[in-house]
């Protein structure tokens, strides 16, 4: 499904961000990717979403080359990618509701979708109660768990989420772990960065290592090793 071919980023000011970076995740698989801070963790991600290209090599989905989509087809790309942000990223306007909603209007569902669809969504993360509620009225695992319904309501092939316990207690943490478990067993592959060395041993599934840009550990047994 997703193929990294001797990837390297350095950027203008000289900095190496990957180097020779190769590995493959399978359709359906949870791999966790660790790594120290600058170890290339987030350059991997935004060259998978086609922000900003490789210095060499290739990143591939569903074996088409990233770089070599055009800007205008950019967006049916990223619409079979769900991304889970640390910080959220929630409209503050917006309810829970219309926050997952959102999401669908840009993708151009009809209301009858929508309708069916943000509450289903809304239920399996367990936020049933609060779908009217604004993020201030929300409590941040609350808020990652609308970031959560965000990334998926759209049926992607894939979910990104980037340190999305960062900013959360144990209990929280526990709970954002056992949601993206249960995604990945409805057959949605997950991408998960993070530092939390508990979380990716509780997963148990296979884990890369990352430092200074280069893949120094593929684990298939969940073994969080710095």
């Amino acid at each position: 499904m997703i193929y990294f071919d001797n990837v390297s980023k350095i950027y203008p000011d000289g900095t190496v961000a990957l180097e020779g970076v190769t590995f493959s995740v399978k359709q359906g698989e949870f791999l966790s990717i660790v790594g120290h801070s600058g170890a290339g963790k987030t350059t991997l991600m935004k060259l998978l979403l086609g922000e900003g290209d490789c210095t060499s090599g290739s990143v591939s989905f569903d074996s088409v080359d990233i770089q070599k989509v055009k800007m205008k087809d950019m967006p049916n790309l990223r619409r079979r990618i769900g991304v889970i942000f640390q910080d959220f990223r929630l409209l503050p306007n917006k309810t829970a509701y219309e926050n997952v909603a959102f999401a669908m209007e840009i993708a151009g569902k009809t209301d009858e979708e929508i309708a069916s669809d943000v509450p289903h969504v809304l239920e399996l993360v367990d936020l049933s109660k609060k779908m009217w509620n604004f993020p201030r009225q929300l409590s941040g695992g609350e808020l990652q768990r609308v970031a959560i319904a965000r990334a998926i309501v759209n049926h992607p092939d894939l979910i990104i989420a980037d340190e999305p316990t960062g900013n959360l207690d144990p209990i929280n943490t526990y709970e954002i772990v056992q949601i993206l478990k249960k995604i990945n067993d409805l057959g949605t592959t997950v991408i998960l960065t993070t530092h939390n060395k508990g979380v990716v041993e509780a997963l148990g599934k296979r884990v890369i290592t990352m430092d200074h840009g280069r893949v120094v550990r593929d684990d298939p047994n969940g073994k969080y090793a710095l």
